[in-house]
């Protein structure tokens, strides 16, 4: 689909369910590393003597690098264990599927794919034990010598970070530029058009009548870029230069707006120039959070005003100070060293919201939604290391007077992971819009230039077939399956986010606490990546015969679902009930 550029009139939307291209395509970067290297090596000469003189030591590195794995894989690996760097031959057809073959077309599918070979090129060097003692290393003189960050991160002033793709968006090209669109769409395989995506999923909602508001926030060299660069002070906040079209365009299609840039303006210039975000992470402070909850919940524009009465039977809300030191995500993306040194710890308090009965919590059978990215997960999510029940789910409940709300929240993909689970949960048969009345859909500006706004159908579909096995809630069992495919997995620190969730569809399932299971298959979520380490289970390739446990999904739902999570590539299973699932040991 090749959508209508600024001026135009859209296309007819295609509603046929896409699939993620990689886990968090929002890190994407113009050129690579490897591309960047070819376009220096091609503009430089050598003498013979250099050239015989590097290519001896090239030669001598690519030999010394396996040698150095093998040895370390052999002393750690117990006895008739496999070794690690040898799971790259898994991405080759096996014996039987060769000995399948009759047909070309058959010999065809066969090959390996570009992305299977791509993704085991990437385990090893994640796995390789050199790459992990020797990076950390390497960066920390980079950075505390030098000032100099990575790919992901960019060194600022006085100890702070900046996340390099919002620097990007910033300074990067208009992302309402047809060149610029038409090369992300080509490229990336993506629809660009965020005014599209959201037009259509406003009108998808007004059929029932919901309505819909969109926050987008700014990112953190936009609010606080005397940071990055004194220089680079601003009385207002620095946007892509799309961002004022972006806003018309919206108002135009009559979609409502709650932008906070301007009320985090006034509050910085209130504040004597303090710093709104946090030090080396790419979030906002709590108290900058807190105050853009409470003037939305007031905001008459954005038409929340009437849902701001608490209503018969509104829970009890407590806000307790809490006092929390954490290290933020883009210093994580360093990779330095656990002992280091150069960026210390920073110490916020937040305001926990709590219920009589504990922690606060969503409730689905609520008026208002908010679709929320890691803005507001933020304070909410304990995984993140910034405290829990604190985020601005928590507080724009709170200053809607004490109103109960639902939320789906996912840490990053804000211009389509959201819609994609509520997308999933309508397909299923579950109706999440069931009573609501109005939409909240707050992500980053950076999604904008980034994001994939990709157009999905918010339908009531059927449950799916029966052959799925399925467990009801409070169930658990233990079964054997086989791996049929696997998402995609992010690589360990090339990533904001610590931990992700992939998925498995397993099949030949067999368990003898339960026969109907078999013949039948399931899609399972685990974990893939705890603390940006690799799970045992990450390590999984179509065909492995596993022993796992299961649970119903809705069993974790409410503690897991915020986490980033990547699906497999096939329409029909993402409508499939999932299951929780850990490998047994």
């Amino acid at each position: 689909m090749k959508p209508e550029m600024e001026g135009g009139e859209p296309t007819k939307p295609d509603h046929s369910l896409p699939s993620y291209n990689e886990p968090t395509p929002e890190t994407h970067r113009r050129i690579s590393r490897e591309e960047e290297a070819e376009l220096a090596l091609k503009k430089t000469s050598f003498s013979r003597g250099a050239a015989l003189l590097l290519i001896a030591g090239f030669l001598a590195t690519i030999c010394a690098v396996p040698l150095f794995q093998f040895c370390s894989e052999l002393r750690q690996t117990r006895t008739g264990g496999g070794l690690p760097m040898f799971d790259i031959f898994k991405a080759l057809p096996g014996w039987k599927n060769i000995r399948a073959v009759r047909t070309p077309v058959d010999l065809w599918n066969l090959l390996p794919r570009r992305k299977d070979l791509k993704a085991a090129e990437k385990g090893l060097e994640d796995q390789s034990v050199v790459s992990q003692w020797l990076l950390p290393r390497v960066q920390t003189v980079l950075t505390g010598a030098l000032g100099v960050g990575n790919e992901q991160a960019c060194v600022g002033r006085e100890g702070w970070l900046f996340y390099r793709p919002d620097v990007e968006y910033i300074t990067g090209p208009a992302f309402f530029d047809p060149e610029e669109m038409k090369r992300r769409a080509e490229k990336s395989g993506i629809q660009p058009d965020p005014v599209i995506a959201i037009a259509d999923f406003r009108n998808q909602l007004r059929a029932r009548g919901i309505d819909l508001l969109i926050m987008p926030v700014p990112v953190k060299p936009a609010i606080d870029p005397e940071m990055l660069a004194e220089k680079a002070r601003s009385g207002g906040a620095l946007q892509n230069a799309s961002y004022a079209s972006f806003i018309a365009r919206l108002e135009k299609e009559g979609v409502r707006v709650f932008d906070p840039a301007p009320l985090m303006v006034e509050r910085k210039r209130a504040l004597g120039g303090q710093p709104l975000y946090l030090q080396t992470d790419t979030h906002w402070r709590p108290e900058t959070m807190e105050a853009v909850a409470q003037a939305l919940a007031k905001s008459p524009s954005g038409a929340v005003a009437g849902l701001s009465e608490a209503s018969s039977g509104s829970p009890t809300l407590r806000v307790l100070d809490k006092e929390v030191s954490g290290l933020g995500d883009i210093a994580t993306m360093l990779r330095l060293p656990k002992a280091q040194r150069i960026f210390p710890l920073q110490t916020v308090t937040t305001h926990q919201v709590n219920l009589d009965t504990g922690l606060w919590h969503a409730e689905k059978d609520t008026p208002v939604l908010l679709l929320g990215d890691s803005f507001s997960n933020i304070f909410s999510l304990e995984a993140m290391g910034w405290g829990e029940s604190a985020g601005f789910a928590e507080h724009l409940s709170h200053a809607l007077g004490r109103r109960a709300i639902d939320c789906i929240v996912r840490n990053s993909n804000g211009a389509f992971a959201t819609r994609e689970i509520l997308s999933q949960e309508l397909a299923r048969g579950r109706d999440r819009l069931a009573g609501k009345k109005l939409v909240v859909w707050e992500f980053a500006a950076r999604e904008l230039a980034f994001g994939d706004w990709k157009l999905l159908p918010m339908k009531i579909g059927q449950p799916g077939p029966a052959e799925s096995f399925s467990l009801k809630p409070g169930e658990q069992t233990t079964v054997e399956a086989t791996v049929e495919a696997a998402s995609p997995i992010p690589r360990p620190g090339a990533v904001p986010y610590k931990d992700h969730i992939f998925t498995l569809h397993l099949v030949d399932i067999a368990s003898p606490a339960h026969p109907q299971a078999a013949g039948t298959h399931a899609v399972v979520y685990l974990w893939s990546m705890r603390d940006n380490v690799w799970t045992p289970a990450a390590r999984l390739r179509p065909g492995d015969r596993i022993t796992i446990r299961l649970s119903a999904w809705d069993d974790v739902s409410a503690n897991y679902e915020k986490f980033n999570r990547s699906e497999i590539d096939d329409a029909d299973l993402q409508k499939e009930e999932p299951l929780w699932g850990e490998l047994a040991p």
